[in-house]
């Protein structure tokens, strides 16, 4: 015989905190794509309905999914060094935390979130940006770039690591590169072996150290 309902357990009262929770567990062994809000309320036993009392829509869901996991970023305490090394462990901390969830990383490109843990992220920033004297203008559209470059650094890479192809389109393309005609292509010739070099870790690092610098320089024109 079926169990009548007041012989079932009482499901435990839905919450924000309880849905994001549910909701990270579902990415981790399901992947971001599946997270829904129909997939959501099948796995917590009620009906899509009852979760846009606490989340409006799948965005805005994977958006505070997303800042749950800001939560993670190593904020780099002051006693950890000046403010651009500190502003490297932030950043590249952020950039590793989205490499360890790839499908999030793509989503984060057009992802908003507004809680409180990417609100401290952006607090941070600004906060290195100006003891390192940039003006307030500047580092408030700064944050942003910086920001941006990270989150497609990440989203890139877990293209690529999601695509079996990807060594082989690298080697032909290193390939392309040398084997470039130097009366067709003189600058590729001359360069070509540079425009492949360096680490991950060298080129982030100095990508950081570029946009910082153009911030640095580039007054805001209002």
């Amino acid at each position: 015989m079926p169990i009548s309902r007041r012989e079932r357990p009482a499901k435990p009262a839905l919450t924000r905190e309880g849905i994001v929770d549910t909701a990270l567990r579902l990415m981790d062994e399901e992947g971001l794509q599946r997270v829904t809000m129909r997939r959501l309320a099948l796995a917590l036993d009620t009906g899509p309905a009852s979760l846009y009392v606490y989340v409006a829509n799948t965005a805005e869901l994977h958006a505070a999914i997303l800042d749950r996991l800001l939560g993670q970023v190593d904020l780099a305490p002051a006693d950890e060094g000046g403010w651009r090394e500190r502003l490297h462990t932030v950043l590249v901390s952020y950039t590793r935390l989205l490499f360890a969830h790839p499908s999030l990383a793509q989503s984060a490109l057009v992802t908003r979130p507004a809680g409180p843990h990417y609100l401290t992220l952006v607090e941070t920033l600004l906060a290195l940006l100006d003891e390192g004297g940039v003006p307030a203008a500047q580092a408030a559209w700064g944050v942003d770039i910086l920001l941006q470059s990270a989150t497609a650094s990440a989203a890139e890479h877990s293209s690529r690591a999601e695509d079996t192809r990807s060594d082989e389109e690298w080697r032909r393309l290193s390939q392309a590169l040398a084997e470039a005609s130097a009366e067709t292509y003189p600058h590729i010739h001359a360069q070509a072996a540079d425009l492949v070099s360096g680490t991950p870790e060298e080129r982030t690092r100095w990508a950081i150290d570029m946009l910082v610098n153009g911030i640095i320089a580039t007054p805001r024109t209002q």
